[in-house]
C-alpha cells in the first residue's frame, strides 16, 4: 500500500471538515502530507451538521466577541471563494406571544453586522413576516427579525477542500484504519512515530492471496489526530484518559412540496426553549437540531430516536399547525455526533464548543470547534506542528489571510457549457452552473466535459435529478473520480440524493444504475450486494424509527 521508507512530515488521521482543512494548509506550505480515514471522507459530523455556516449570534450572549468576529469574518470569506457552495441567506427569527425572544437582540444583531462590516439586520411587523413565510400562526405572532447568515452542503464543503489540498500535493486515503501509533517515541527519543495501518477497503474486492499485504507500518514526523468525536480512541491507544463528550443533533427532512419554506426561520423550543432552525436545502426542507449526549457504540452509525422525532415534531405542530403533518410527511432523518469537550455540566448544550489541541505524549490533537472557522482550526494545529517538527523540516510561512477555498474563474466552465448546448443540450440553468463551480472547483470543466451519458440521454445530464438539485453529471462524475468505495458514499455524501428522495431514491434505482454502475466499474454481483448493503443502511439509519409501544 506505501513504500516502507517514505518519512511523512505529518499522518493526519480524521477526514472530516478539520482533517482535510489541515492537508490543504499543510500541503500549501510545502510539507509531506497523508490523510487518512477509516471510514468514508465526512462520514462522521462533517456530513450530519445542520449545514450552516454561521458567525455563531448566540455566542454574543455568552460574551465571545472574538470568537463572533472570527466566525462572521470565515463566513463572509467563503460566500466569496465559493459561491454555488457557500450561499448567503436571510434568517428570520420570530418573535411570538408563546415564545418571546430574549430582550436586546436588536442590539445584538447590530453588533453582529458591526463584526462582519455590514449591515444586514431588521426588525419585521407581523404582516412583513407573514409576507415572506405564509402560513405561520398570525395568532401567536408578534413579529421577527431578520440578519445573515448562510448555508453549505457540508459533505460537499469537504470534498471541495479535499480536491484542492490534493492539488497541492496532499495524498488522502479513505477507509484505512489506524490500529496504533507510537508517538512516545517522539517525546523519548526524537524518532519518527510508527503507525500500523490497514487498508478497509479490500474487503469489497476478491480476497489478496497474502491477507497481511493489507496492513502496513507507515512513519511520520508528526501524527495528528483529528478524528472528532473519536479523538479518545487514537488517544486510549498511548493510554491517555478520555476527555470527549459524544453529543447528538439529529434532523427531519421534508419535501419542498409538504412544507413549502422560502427562507431559514429561527425559534425556540417550546419544551426547552433550545434554538431550531427550519431551512430550505438542496431542495428540501429541514429541521434540526436536538442536543443530547450518546451513549451509544461510536461504531454504529448515529440514528435519530423516537424522542428526538417527537420534540422536533412539536415544533412544526407549533410552527404549522395548518399543515397537518405528521410522520409520514418525513422523507429522511440524519443524525451526527458532535466532537464536544466534556466539561462536567449537566446541560450537554451548555458545553462549549470551542476547538482545543493538545499535545500528549508526543501526539497532536485537534477537536472541537465550528464548521464555519475549519480554517483557522487547521491554523492553530499545524502552528503546533511545526513546533514539533523543530528545525528539522522547512515550512513555508503561514498565510492567516489565505482563503480555505481558492476562488476559480468560470471562463473555462463556460466554455464548456456552450460546447454542451451545441451538442443539442438545452440551455444550461445559471444555478446549475453556479453548482458546478462551487462544489466541484477547477474540476467543474472535467465534470461536463468528461460525462458519458447512458445511450439516448445526453440532453439530461445537467438536468437535475428529480426531488433534487444534483445533476446526473456531478452523479456519475463523484461515481468515477471521488474514492467511492460504497454505493452509500455516493448517495449519501458526494450527493444527497439518499435524504432528498423518499425512501432513499428506491424510485429512481434504475437510472441512478444507467449513470453510475459503469463509472464505479462493479459488475452486476457487486451492485446488488452495494445495493442491499445501502437499502439496510439507509432504513436503519436515516428513515423515521418505529415508534416504541
Amino acid at each position: 500500500m506505501f513504500a516502507g521508507d517514505t518519512l511523512w512530515d505529518l499522518v493526519i488521521v480524521g477526514g472530516g471538515i478539520t482533517g482535510v482543512a489541515i492537508a490543504h494548509e499543510a500541503a500549501r506550505v510545502g510539507l509531506r502530507v497523508l490523510l487518512l480515514e477509516r471510514q468514508d471522507f465526512a462520514a462522521g459530523a462533517s456530513s450530519k451538521s445542520s449545514k450552516l455556516v454561521h458567525g455563531g449570534f448566540r455566542y454574543l450572549k455568552e460574551g465571545k466577541i472574538l470568537l463572533t468576529r472570527d466566525s462572521v469574518r470565515e463566513r463572509e470569506q467563503l460566500v466569496r471563494a465559493a459561491a454555488g457552495l457557500v450561499t448567503p441567506n436571510q434568517f428570520l427569527i420570530l418573535d411570538l406571544k408563546s415564545q418571546r425572544v430574549p430582550m436586546g437582540i436588536n442590539l445584538g444583531l447590530r453588533i453582529y453586522d458591526w463584526l462582519a462590516g455590514m449591515r444586514s439586520s431588521e426588525t419585521l411587523s407581523v404582516e412583513e413576516v407573514l409576507e415572506r413565510v405564509p402560513g405561520l400562526p398570525a395568532d401567536d405572532l408578534l413579529g421577527g427579525y431578520v440578519y445573515r447568515d448562510a448555508q453549505t452542503d457540508d459533505a460537499r464543503l469537504v470534498l471541495r477542500v479535499l480536491s484542492e489540498a490534493r492539488r497541492a500535493g496532499a495524498r488522502a486515503l479513505n477507509y484505512v484504519h489506524v490500529h496504533s501509533v507510537s508517538s512516545r517515541a517522539v517525546e523519548r527519543s526524537g524518532e519518527p512515530s510508527e503507525l500500523v495501518i490497514e487498508d478497509l477497503a479490500t474487503g469489497t474486492d476478491p480476497a489478496p492471496t497474502e491477507p497481511e499485504r493489507a496492513r502496513a507500518t507507515i512513519r511520520a514526523r508528526v501524527v495528528i489526530n483529528a478524528t472528532g468525536a473519536w479523538a479518545d480512541r487514537l488517544r486510549g491507544t498511548l493510554g491517555l484518559p478520555a476527555r470527549m463528550r459524544p453529543l447528538r443533533g439529529s434532523h427531519l427532512v421534508f419535501s419542498r412540496e409538504r412544507v413549502p419554506l422560502p427562507q431559514p426561520v429561527s425559534l425556540f423550543n417550546p419544551v426547552d426553549r433550545r434554538p431550531l432552525v427550519i431551512y430550505p436545502w438542496e431542495g428540501v426542507t429541514v429541521i434540526g437540531t436536538t442536543d443530547l449526549d450518546h451513549s451509544d457504540d461510536l461504531d454504529r452509525e448515529p440514528t435519530i430516536s423516537a424522542e428526538e422525532v417527537d420534540y422536533l415534531m412539536a415544533v412544526m405542530a407549533v410552527l404549522f399547525p395548518a399543515l397537518g403533518l405528521t410522520t409520514n410527511d418525513i422523507i429522511s432523518t440524519w443524525s451526527g455526533v458532535r466532537p464536544v469537550i466534556g466539561s462536567g455540566q449537566k446541560d450537554p448544550s451548555k458545553e462549549s464548543r470551542d476547538h482545543a489541541v493538545w499535545v500528549e505524549e508526543g501526539l497532536l490533537t485537534v477537536t472541537g470547534g465550528k464548521l464555519t472557522t475549519f480554517r483557522l482550526i487547521a491554523l492553530d494545529a499545524l502552528n503546533k506542528a511545526r513546533d514539533m517538527l523543530g528545525g528539522e523540516v522547512r515550512i513555508d510561512a503561514l498565510k492567516p489571510d489565505h482563503p480555505a477555498i481558492e476562488p476559480v474563474d468560470d471562463a473555462a466552465l463556460q466554455d464548456a457549457l456552450r460546447e454542451h448546448e451545441q451538442e443539442g443540450a438545452p440551455e444550461t440553468e445559471p444555478a446549475v452552473r453556479e453548482r458546478l463551480l462551487g462544489r466541484h472547483g477547477e474540476d467543474a470543466v472535467r465534470v461536463v466535459r468528461g460525462v458519458i451519458p447512458p445511450p439516448g440521454r445526453r440532453a439530461e445530464a445537467l438536468q437535475r435529478i428529480p426531488g433534487t438539485t444534483t445533476t446526473w453529471a456531478e452523479l456519475q462524475w463523484a461515481a468515477r473520480r471521488e474514492s467511492v468505495v460504497h454505493l452509500d458514499d455516493l448517495l449519501l455524501r458526494r450527493t444527497r440524493v439518499g435524504l432528498c428522495v423518499p425512501k432513499g431514491g428506491a424510485r429512481l434505482l434504475e437510472p441512478l444504475r444507467a449513470w453510475c454502475q459503469p463509472a464505479l466499474g462493479w459488475d452486476d454481483e457487486r451492485w446488488s450486494a452495494e445495493l442491499a448493503r445501502y437499502q439496510e443502511i439507509w432504513r436503519t439509519r436515516y428513515s423515521v424509527p418505529t415508534p416504541t409501544a
